[in-house]
């Protein structure tokens, strides 16, 4: 069985995974803006569009920066509710599931999808196929995941 795990701490383990990504992409858009506005990577030709590539890329990290912000800022005021017996998964759902065999626990978030919290839960989001696909399920439910060339299948055993 895994080791018990409050949903307090794993949005506090969250916001501190997204301030990290967030610290990253201040840093990388500082250097694609610096890049864009370097006098070295000024047109030499018609052909030479190095300094408009960097512009591209320091606004498309302008764009990350401002949406790990808004991700940090919700999940500082995020307060998961609890999930009685017969609950239907929603925001703050904490979902053991079964997938062949293996148990594995999935926490649904707003943001950080992807991300591995403490004791292998994984984060999952509403805009992923496996979070839209949890939405509204209940504990004895199974889901099916379609992806390419197979098909993936989750026994639903509880949610917290």
């Amino acid at each position: 069985m895994p080791p018990p795990v409050t949903k307090a701490a794993l949005v506090r383990e969250l916001r501190a995974a997204l301030e990290t990504a967030l610290d990253a992409a201040r840093r990388a858009h500082t250097a694609a803006a610096d890049g864009a506005t370097n006098p070295e990577s000024r047109a030499e030709n018609s052909k030479d569009t190095r300094g408009l590539e960097l512009s591209y890329l320091a606004r498309g990290q302008a764009q990350r920066v401002a949406e790990l912000e808004a991700a940090v800022t919700e999940l500082g005021v995020f307060a998961p509710r609890a999930f009685g017996e017969g609950a239907a998964i929603g925001l703050g759902a904490l979902v053991t599931a079964d997938e062949d065999g293996a148990s594995r626990r999935l926490f649904v978030a707003n943001h950080g999808g992807g991300t591995v919290l403490a004791g292998d839960v994984h984060v999952v989001t509403p805009a992923s196929p496996l979070g839209r696909a949890l939405l509204g399920k209940r504990a004895g439910d199974e889901v099916e995941i379609a992806l390419p060339g197979r098909t993936r299948t989750l026994a639903l055993e509880g949610v917290a």
